[in-house]
């Protein structure tokens, strides 16, 4: 078997175990290459911050998708990168914390997890979490919410540098004061309001954070 810049060549008398074991290595070595680049990009940014961006364009790279490998790289260090497990595992959990990381990565292994099946367990559990959350608002209402719009409320929160629990109370509130200052008749306005409150409420998250420390 003989791989080019442009092609593999694979001999006429080749056995389908011998082609099987060529694709594992082939998927092994594209699987692992994330990695490296990855390392790579990590390595040139902590040596060479003023010409790292020149060694990218030599080698003809693109930054947004090596800043991506990169981003996975750094939350792994070596001895915690699973080798039973894909680059793409590794980074459906890379956002956890490191207990959170390792309780996943270990079910994806023990069950044989693609990731298809990891990221789909992850929102499961993301959408249970958010249930349990309204759950301590009020015992007897709960509320379903689809795991796309829970995503984008834990980024917010994330972004404001406050709880997930805390921002959706805090901009609920808001939106209720809102209500009952404008009184009756005045619904649309109130919730074109919803957007601002929330931007303040996440600047007010902020500067407490910042006082914090």
């Amino acid at each position: 078997m003989l791989t080019t810049r442009v092609g593999l060549q694979l001999p006429e008398a080749l056995s389908f175990d011998e082609w099987e074991r060529a694709g594992r290595q082939l998927a092994g070595v594209l699987d692992s290459s994330s990695w490296w680049l990855g390392d790579w990009l990590t390595y040139g940014k902590n040596h060479y911050v003023d010409r790292y961006q020149q060694g990218l364009r030599t080698a003809g790279l693109r930054y947004q998708t090596l800043r991506n490998y990169a981003w996975v790289a750094r939350r792994f260090e070596v001895e915690r990168r699973r080798a039973r497990l894909t680059f793409q595992h590794h980074a459906e959990v890379a956002s956890l914390p490191v207990e959170g990381q390792e309780e996943w990565l270990s079910r994806a292994e023990e069950l044989a997890w693609t990731t298809k099946q990891l990221r789909t367990a992850l929102r499961k559990s993301r959408d249970a979490d958010v249930v349990d959350t309204l759950e301590e608002v009020s015992a007897t209402k709960q509320l379903a919410v689809p795991a796309e719009r829970f995503e984008r409320w834990l980024k917010a929160a994330e972004r404001s540098g406050a709880d997930v629990d805390e921002w959706v109370l805090a901009t609920l509130d808001s939106a209720a004061e809102l209500v009952f200052e404008a009184g009756a008749g005045t619904g649309g306005a109130v919730v074109r309001q919803v957007d601002v409150v929330t931007l303040q409420s996440a600047q007010r998250s902020r500067g407490a954070v910042s006082s914090a420390h």
